[in-house]
C-alpha cells in the first residue's frame, strides 16, 4: 500500500511490525510460517506479537494526531516495561540502549529501536495513516513531519475525492 521508502534505523522494524496487518484486505503475516520468520517469532508468540503490534499501531495513530477510542498508549508504555534495557559503551566510547536480556526477543528489539528512535528525535515521524480502512505504518519525511497519509495516491487521494464530494453535495464547491 504504501508508496514511500522504509522508515530509518530500528524504525524499520517497527513499521514492518505494523505493516504486517493489512486492515483493508484483512491479511496478518503473523498467520503465516513466513510472516513469523522474518520477525523470528514461534507460533506460540503470536499473540504477543499482535499485542505488541496494536499497541505500536496505536502510537503512530497518536503521532499523528489520532486517538481512537478505546485505545492508549498506556498498552505499549505497559509492554515495553517487560523489555528492561541497559545502558551501553561502545569502543569509541558511544553511549546506547540494548536489551538487558534476550535481545533475540521481538519486545527487546522493538524496545531498543524505540528508545533509538526517541533518542535521535525521528520516534514522532513514525505514524499511521489517517484513513480509518488502512492506518498503514509510514515514516513522515515531510519538512515540517505534517503528512497524514501512507500513499497521496491511493489513501490521501481517496479523502481528497470523498472531500470534493461532500463539498459537493453541500453546495459549497462547483462540479468540473
Amino acid at each position: 500500500m504504501n508508496d514511500r521508502p522504509p522508515a530509518p534505523g530500528g524504525l524499520a522494524l517497527i513499521e514492518s511490525l505494523v505493516n504486517s496487518r493489512d486492515i483493508e484486505t484483512g491479511t496478518d503475516l503473523l498467520a503465516t510460517a513466513d510472516g513469523r520468520a522474518a520477525f523470528g517469532l514461534a507460533e506460540q508468540d503470536v499473540p504477543a506479537a499482535r499485542a505488541l503490534r496494536e499497541a505500536l499501531r496505536t502510537a503512530c495513530l497518536a503521532h499523528a494526531g489520532l486517538h481512537p477510542r478505546g485505545r492508549s498508549t498506556a498498552t505499549l508504555d505497559g509492554l515495553l516495561a517487560e523489555a528492561p534495557l541497559r545502558v551501553a559503551v561502545g569502543p569509541a566510547g558511544e553511549v546506547a540502549l540494548r536489551p538487558a536480556t534476550a535481545p533475540e526477543a521481538l519486545l527487546s528489539r522493538v524496545a531498543e529501536a524505540v528508545a533509538a528512535a526517541f533518542a535521535d528525535g525521528t520516534w514522532s515521524r513514525l505514524k499511521a495513516c489517517e484513513a480509518t480502512d488502512c492506518h498503514w505504518a509510514f515514516y513522515d519525511r515531510s519538512p515540517a513531519g505534517r503528512g497524514r497519509w501512507c500513499s497521496m495516491s491511493v489513501c490521501g487521494a481517496r479523502a481528497k475525492m470523498r472531500a470534493y464530494r461532500a463539498r459537493l453535495m453541500d453546495g459549497g464547491g462547483a462540479p468540473l
